[in-house]
């Protein structure tokens, strides 16, 4: 016997019932973008690898160690499983001349990679849902985009996710910041770990985004961006808090969110919860100006966020939010194999009118066990049994035989009255 092969580590199979869910999950997501008028985009998962090293930033966790890349063995280009996708929305953006005719609101549902150790809600493969609004540089651009994902959790029910809010400025702020920060951490540097270390004089704002809890009070006295922030960067951000005041959004500025891609400016943001442990991010995003001119295009400003779909998904789990599984409304029990092109073709009508039916299937030998056959009928949740019997089928009509309502005894249907009793069945349940 051949050896058994798994799946990657990291790199998860979603089986039912598990992936309706998921299904549950991208239908109220596209409903929402529906009504906030954004339209989905899809993107390659694999991207040239310089997309990733000029967007990112070369100096970063994702394109430093992360990031799962390879030589093209045909012609030798350099390549990238998709480590996120804002790149690569605006990649697809600039190559599509889609700003031509003015901005664009779109979104997006995929897989993406990252070669990073598997945790709690964490892969190297794992799924994000992302929105990005392109050519549009206004704050209330920036508040339609927040209300966006807020008006995500409302939809999904869920509780307890906090808005935190930052504005990383602009290119002479940060770096009039950065000199600052350097020129106190360098103070500092006996306490420094190996990783605040490594990126002291290369990319020092990341350190106030560490994790360990050793540095906590070092980068607490750290400057603060928004102390070096000049006055239309605090214009947009107070125009942005007053139209989330207005609505009645409540979030919390945090000084030291700066997000993890150097391609941020100005509005930063992260939807977090207490409930995950230590993987409390499940939705991120900010502004980013300068990335669509840095990646090749015609200067234009832009912003987006990214959820993470696993983190949601198990958030859901943990607030008890997830929907029952669902049944078949119907399953056909056969009595007679030969009988089974017949059933098959009535099958068929009860699905066109909406129904979900699930037909017996075993060993041709097996379809005269009609006691079997009401056996998997009951454990498969059914509503109901239909019995295709073969003295039925000569009457022209089917038993009906009700699997969840004692009260209810069996009856017939004619064949012909299917269609009729399948949409009254559908109108009743909805």
């Amino acid at each position: 016997m051949a050896d058994k092969i798994s799946a990657v580590k990291g790199m998860n199979d979603v089986l039912p019932p598990q992936s309706g869910d998921w299904e549950w999950l991208e239908g109220i997501v596209r409903a929402l973008m529906q009504r906030h008028a954004y339209k989905n985009i899809r993107t390659p998962i694999v991207e040239p690898t310089g997309l990733f090293v000029r967007g990112l930033g070369e100096i970063t966790d994702i394109v430093e160690k992360e990031m799962y890349s390879f030589t093209d063995r045909l012609n030798g280009e350099e390549l990238t499983l998709r480590p996120e996708n804002t790149a690569g929305v605006v990649r697809a953006t600039i190559e599509h001349a889609m700003l031509y005719e003015g901005g664009k609101r779109l979104y997006y549902m995929g897989p993406m990679f990252r070669h990073e150790r598997p945790q709690r809600g964490r892969y190297r493969q794992f799924h994000q849902i992302g929105a990005e609004a392109l050519g549009f540089g206004g704050p209330e651009v920036d508040a339609e985009i927040i209300l966006l994902a807020h008006q995500l959790w409302k939809d999904l029910g869920l509780k307890d996710v906090r808005l935190e809010l930052n504005s990383l400025g602009q290119l002479p702020e940060r770096q009039a910041h950065r000199s600052a920060l350097i020129a106190y951490l360098e103070q500092h540097q006996d306490q420094l770990d190996a990783d605040a270390k490594r990126r002291l004089h290369t990319n020092p704002l990341r350190i106030l985004d560490t994790k360990n809890p050793e540095l906590q009070s070092l980068v607490n006295q750290a400057p603060i961006l928004m102390d070096f922030l000049g006055p239309d960067s605090l214009d947009h951000f107070n125009r942005l808090r007053q139209m989330l005041d207005v609505c009645q959004i409540p979030y919390q500025i945090n000084p030291r969110l700066v997000r993890g891609m150097d391609y941020y400016n100005l509005t930063v943001f992260e939807f977090i919860t207490d409930s995950l442990g230590s993987q409390g991010t499940i939705c991120g995003g900010g502004r980013y100006d300068s990335l669509i001119e840095q990646l090749g295009g015609k200067p234009a400003p832009a912003i987006g966020w990214a959820m993470g779909v696993e983190r949601v998904i198990e958030l859901l789990r943990e607030q008890q939010l997830l929907p029952t599984e669902p049944h078949p409304d119907v399953y056909a029990i056969v009595g007679e194999a030969k009988d089974l092109p017949q059933v098959l073709v009535h099958l068929q009508t009860l699905r066109a009118a909406g129904l979900s039916v699930q037909m017996h299937a075993s060993p041709r030998t097996e379809w005269s066990n009609m006691k079997a056959q009401f056996k998997k009928a009951d454990s498969s949740g059914a509503t109901y049994a239909l019995i295709f019997g073969p003295e039925e089928l000569q009457q022209g009509v089917v038993a009906r035989k009700p699997l969840r309502d004692g009260k209810q005894a069996q009856d017939t249907i004619a064949l012909d009255n299917l269609a009729q009793w399948a949409s009254h069945l559908q109108s009743t349940a909805h």
